[in-house]
């Protein structure tokens, strides 16, 4: 495997004033000689916690915003309430993973032999320690080590009935591997607390290791006769292992699948499934709980199930209006959708204000790759007239395509037509995020996670509200 080194310093000057925050956690824990990730986490963790130790203690009284009723009801929309170190989400710009874009990722991440796109692997170093990683700072092989599946949840994943969906397959068996946390023991054991993130790390490490077996036991077993997932290659990176347990062996779909479970990976902290994790594991719940608390969200149409709703969609309307369809048809088809009281699905977002970079990303690898496929021609054509017939309508605040436009067509196209399976994908991309934050908030030593609730009649009264 040949990677593309690229140290922090170098990183840093891609990035301008607006992320200097993300620069200076960089350049205070510059890289270091260490190989390996727990080494340099233990490094930076005493450094941290002094930081933000003296944030607090000069800023802690500090407000940063004002919370509306409207928030209140809206579902907590735009309230600043989680520290997340992990990704940001910026309504203009797209996501940025430690201060680094979709592209900066694309060209500085490590690369598989013969490869363009970035490695999974490395986007977790750079989740957790904020730092690209060079060619000796590598976790592929440790997670070769720790990907074996203990007996009874294999057994459990055989016994699960076909018509149990993927999703609810996935959460199962993820809670069901709770057996193996080392955090749970060491916690009743009466491990002292500054310990806690050194066994939140080696479950997070085992559990991204085994789920990949995971979710390819899950796929085999629905849809592939229930043959076996073979073995891991310790040789191979964890996408490249992913697919051949799965039973792909295209070279375009392994590169499909590294970057699509690296631009998977994380969304800030305010989504369902990243809330849900630091929500659960703020109980102290070990990181399978958590984690599979989290998968219970991204299961739901209004998260990970998105993408699912959007190749529904998709095959909804070329069953009524064939191959070749007029931008006029399809116009009049967006609005029939529209007026009938649904949403077009993979269009608009909660935070975002401009076409998702994930969808560009994965736009930029159609073009190179299947430019003719009909579907694909299809998503470029809904690009054009979409957001146009959104702002007509004029309640959509962001009109653009999001991450879930897209995905499922690229899947489709190298024979991956198992649409109930597309959100098993998202789950596993999504590890590596959750747990990265779930390490630091342990290190940290972030709290019970418990809001104050109100009732309508207490919140009236706060705000001075009389009825007429």
């Amino acid at each position: 495997m040949t990677l593309l080194a690229a140290g922090s310093r170098a990183a840093a000057r891609l990035r301008g004033p607006k992320n200097s925050p993300c620069v200076l956690f960089a350049a205070r824990h510059a890289a270091t000689a260490a190989t390996n990730l727990k080494d340099v986490l233990a490094s930076m963790i005493p450094k941290e916690q002094a930081r933000i130790k003296s944030f607090r203690q000069q800023h802690g009284s500090t407000a940063i915003g004002q919370i509306t009723v409207d928030m209140v009801y809206g579902g907590m929309r735009g309230m600043k309430g989680l520290i997340y170190e992990t990704s940001v989400l910026d309504p203009d710009e797209g996501i940025r993973f430690r201060g680094f874009s979709i592209p900066e990722c694309q060209k500085l991440l490590p690369k598989a032999a013969g490869g363009e796109e970035p490695l999974p692997e490395g986007l977790f170093w750079l989740l957790v320690t904020g730092e690209v990683p060079t060619p000796e700072q590598w976790v592929s092989r440790e997670w070769a080590k720790r990907a074996a599946l203990p007996s009874h949840v294999v057994t459990m994943l055989d016994n699960f009935p076909t018509n149990l969906h993927p999703m609810s397959q996935l959460s199962a068996a993820i809670t069901a591997l709770n057996s193996e946390s080392k955090f749970a023991r060491a916690y009743a054991e009466g491990i002292n607390r500054v310990k806690y993130w050194e066994f939140v790390y080696e479950d997070a490490m085992d559990l991204i290791a085994k789920l990949p077996c995971v979710a390819a036991k899950i796929y085999r077993n629905l849809y592939r006769e229930g043959s076996s997932i073979g073995a891991i290659d310790p040789n191979l990176d964890w996408s490249h292992n992913f697919t051949n347990m799965l039973g792909y062996t295209d070279p375009q779909f392994i590169e499909l699948m590294r970057l699509y479970l690296t631009i998977h990976s994380d969304h800030e902290g305010g989504n369902v499934s990243a809330h849900t994790s630091h929500l659960v594991g703020s109980a102290l719940s070990d990181p399978y709980l958590a984690f599979a608390a989290a998968m219970n969200g991204l299961a739901g149409p209004l998260h990970g199930l998105a993408n699912q709703e959007v190749l529904l969609w998709l095959t909804d309307l070329q069953k009524e209006l064939g191959q070749d369809v007029s931008d006029e048809k399809l116009r009049d088809f967006i609005w029939n959708t529209l007026n009938s009281g649904r949403v077009v699905p993979g269009y608009g977002h909660a935070v975002l204000r401009k076409t998702d970079p994930r969808y560009t990303c994965q736009r930029e690898f159609a073009l190179k790759h299947l430019p003719k496929d009909p579907m694909f021609k299809l998503v470029a054509q809904l690009y054009k007239i979409v957001p146009n017939v959104l702002l007509e309508q004029g309640k959509a605040k962001n009109p653009w395509p999001n991450v879930d436009a897209h995905s499922g067509v690229l899947l489709q196209y190298y024979g991956m037509k198992e649409m109930k399976y597309y959100t098993v994908l998202f789950g596993v991309s999504r590890a590596l995020g959750v747990l990265s934050q779930l390490i630091w908030s342990r290190a940290l030593g972030f709290p019970l996670e418990r809001p104050k609730s109100m009732s309508t009649a207490g919140l009236m009264q706060l705000v001075g509200y009389k009825s007429g």
